[in-house]
């Protein structure tokens, strides 16, 4: 009962230690920055450092995950789809890939990818209500809220304008990020809007750990070394500010 201000109390310390499906874990584990269980129809967010990695699994294989970042040095600076495709005359997310912004710089690079299935094209509308109470957390409006990579489902460009919805890398699948600015990292996890199915969206497992931001020499294309090269030159002079 909490009908009382005691029992209600009582009622809510009852709840200590109990694990949930979808939750945090705080303090994380040992050697992890971030360690959390994102279900289906829900957000979250977190501030991490330059070469902070981020691992994204598909628990259960009907995983979607909406994502946001921002530079945290400056958040108007924020990821840019459009750009990271096009920069890098690749439509399609690969190890490598550079997620990109609008001033040329490197927010994240994809460094290990087991699903091979995800999109730069769709955003998601679903998850928009949910992207914005994120971006709220860092002081950020709905004016902030631009569109977003969906990781773990993907499509393909068929029929020179169509897209057609690939699915997913199956339970397990995952997808690792290297951070190369330090970054407001907002998430959702949302059904991909052209999967019409009637599963339910499934869990993610988000999971992070300190670490080394690329080099200049880590660039495989004249493209990606050039955004390197904009990053470094960017951080240089943030750190005599």
């Amino acid at each position: 009962m909490t009908d009382t201000t005691h029992a209600a109390r009582d009622h809510a310390r009852a709840q200590a230690g109990q694990v949930a499906r979808s939750m945090r874990t705080v303090p994380a584990p040992d050697g992890l920055l971030w360690d959390e269980v994102l279900d289906g129809g829900r957000y979250t967010t977190k501030a991490l450092t330059r070469g902070a990695h981020i691992r994204f699994t598909d628990v259960e294989g009907d995983a979607c995950v909406q994502l946001l970042l921002f530079n945290a040095l400056a958040p108007w600076e924020r990821l840019n789809v459009a750009d990271t495709a096009k920069v890098q005359w690749h439509a399609y997310l690969e190890n490598g890939a550079q997620l990109l912004t609008d001033m040329g710089r490197v927010l994240a690079t994809i460094t290990d990818d087991t699903s091979a299935h995800h999109d730069l094209f769709c955003g998601s509308v679903a998850a928009r209500p949910l992207l914005v109470l994120g971006a709220a957390r860092f002081g950020l409006d709905r004016r902030d809220v631009h569109p977003c990579i969906n990781l773990l489902k993907g499509v393909r460009a068929v029929d020179g304008d169509a897209l057609e919805f690939t699915g997913g890398g199956g339970p397990g699948a995952h997808v690792e990020l290297r951070l190369e600015l330090p970054a407001y990292v907002v998430l959702a996890n949302t059904r991909h809007p052209l999967d019409e199915r009637a599963a339910p969206c499934t869990p993610v497992h988000v999971t992070a750990w300190a670490g080394t931001a690329g080099t200049i020499d880590d660039a495989a294309t004249p493209e990606r070394r050039r955004a390197l090269e904009n990053t470094a030159d960017y951080l240089l002079g943030h750190s005599h500010g």
